[in-house]
């Protein structure tokens, strides 16, 4: 009788131990996913989805710091909030092309240090570089389709790193 409780005390352990790391991931992911759809409308040369999807990451990035984070996790993600912000702001306000590239830069510089940090995506993440305008960026997908060229240079780069999902 004494093992049966013992067993059912450690799995109710581990559920809990799992929906936290699924509510961080959650977090996390809209995040990457925010940025990624950001990065998307950029690979089209969209500027008005451009517009869209930044303002989007901005209403993600502006939410409360998801206490299921580790507080290492935390200070790093607040730490890098207001750069995140300021070139989503940028890039959401907008008309011109170039401008949203210029900002999208910095963008994935920043992001990607949060993302490498936190160790706590869910999907795979490729960071890809641009030998032409020697910037990187983050993608869902191995295959370069570049943001900073669109069309006119879809398959310039080249995957620098691989960022694996959060062990679960």
């Amino acid at each position: 009788m004494k093992t049966i409780k013992t067993l059912s005390l450690s799995l109710i352990l581990v559920c809990i131990v799992l929906v936290a790391n699924a509510q961080a991931n959650t977090s996390v992911d809209k995040i990457a996913q925010a940025y990624l759809g950001l990065k998307n409308a950029l690979v089209m040369s969209d500027v008005k989805a451009a517009k869209t999807k930044a303002a989007a990451l901005l209403t993600v990035l502006s939410a409360p710091v998801d206490k299921t984070l580790k507080p290492d996790q935390q200070k790093l993600l607040s730490a890098n909030l207001e750069k995140l912000k300021f070139d989503s702001r940028h890039i959401s306000e907008s008309d011109a092309l170039d401008h949203q590239r210029e900002h999208f830069e910095s963008l994935s510089k920043n992001m990607y240090t949060v993302l490498s940090g936190l160790k706590a995506n869910s999907t795979v993440l490729y960071q890809q570089y641009c030998p032409m305008k020697k910037a990187y960026w983050l993608s869902e997908k191995q295959t370069i389709e570049n943001p900073y060229y669109g069309k006119t240079m879809m398959d310039c780069g080249e995957v620098k790193a691989t960022l694996k999902p959060a062990a679960k």
